[in-house]
């Protein structure tokens, strides 16, 4: 492929190209990291290399159980996930479809997504104490203030016409609302499931900060308490390296589900 043609504007690579192209920032952070590391460059304490974030990984699974943490904080996140689509995912179609109800909930909910969700964990703490509850209510929070707005844009965005033509063949409003905007919906609404995975990932070590006992969080601040730069890194790289495992997982997941999208694109 020609210079010209790679750097059209919104073009399609060819899959060969792309992941050649995938592999290069990677590998040259990976690069400089080494040089900088292994070459005397940075301290230790201040940037470890590569073999000690990997020594301090596996002294993280093997002495400090790295696993139950990684698990524990993945059922928090799960639970947390479940439980704001649970209540985003019916109110957002409500919002969506009813103009009434928009207008009811959005002075309510609009302002939330403003509002820095670190500066609700007193008043969590306050209402659930610093244990599970506590935790499970921050992500719940982080994850609910940015779906909402989604599924509400999405029912909004279905075309007018789809659902004037379903209520003249006579379909009732219910009908419309099962039968025309929610699968017209619902691509946009699961791949944000990708985007709130990201958010619970980020929030999750906040989350944990407080009373960390079990879960990333704890293995954060332990990495403080010893003032250990590598086991800072690994926890940085797994929570990375898991994110990614579970963006991929629900990627596949919805290109499953909406075939036919991949098909008329």
């Amino acid at each position: 492929m020609s210079t010209r043609g790679l750097f059209a504007l919104r073009a399609p690579l060819p899959r060969t190209t792309s992941l050649a192209l995938g592999f290069v920032m990677p590998a040259l952070v990976l690069a400089a990291w080494c040089v900088a590391s292994y070459g005397g460059l940075a301290p230790a304490d201040f940037l470890p290399s590569p073999t000690e974030v990997i020594r301090g990984t596996l002294q993280l699974f093997l002495q400090y159980d790295l696993l139950e943490a990684i698990l524990v904080s993945t059922r928090r996140i799960a639970l947390a996930f479940l439980l704001a689509s649970a209540v985003a995912l019916p109110l957002g179609i409500l919002m969506g479809a009813f103009t009434p109800v928009n207008r009811l909930f959005e002075p309510i909910v609009s302002p939330l997504r403003y509002m820095p969700i670190s500066a609700f964990i007193p008043l969590l703490i306050l209402w659930f104490g610093i244990y599970e509850k506590q935790k499970i209510a921050f992500l719940f929070l982080g994850v609910f203030v940015y779906l909402l707005p989604v599924v509400v844009t999405a029912i909004r965005a279905v075309p007018e016409e789809y659902v004037q033509t379903a209520l003249t063949l006579g379909a009732s409003r219910g009908q419309v609302i099962r039968t025309v905007l929610l699968p017209a919906a619902a691509p946009e609404i699961f791949d944000s499931f990708r985007v709130m995975n990201a958010i619970s990932w980020t929030y999750v070590i906040l989350a944990e900060a407080v009373n960390p006992e079990h879960g990333l969080g704890y293995m954060v601040e332990l990495a403080r308490t010893h003032q250990k730069a590598s086991w800072s890194f690994a926890g940085l790289l797994v929570i990375g390296g898991i994110g990614l495992l579970t963006d991929f997982l629900i990627m596949t997941v919805s290109r499953l589900l909406f075939r036919w999208r991949e098909a008329s694109s």
